[in-house]
């Protein structure tokens, strides 16, 4: 199973640092997200940056998620 942490604000709407998802892809982890967390938005969580294993993906969608991988939400920083 992927382990899902959560960022510092993700944490006052999970009630946890961390929970382990089984899932494929990143959508259907994301499905899994909301079924477990009421107080989660879709809107709120498809605007976050996610990170598999390290690695920043702009597009995530049908991204696969390795069973022993680690996914990160990320707020996005606007630069300038």
């Amino acid at each position: 199973m992927a382990k899902v942490i959560f960022s510092s604000e993700l944490q006052l709407l999970t009630g946890e640092d961390s929970v382990s998802i089984a899932a494929t892809n990143y959508r259907d982890l994301v499905a899994e997200l909301l079924l477990r967390y009421k107080k989660l938005s879709e809107g709120e969580i498809l605007k976050m940056a996610v990170a598999i294993d390290g690695e920043v993906i702009p597009d995530p969608l049908l991204e696969p998620v390795p069973s022993n991988g680690e996914v990160h939400f990320l707020y996005r920083i606007s630069g300038g």
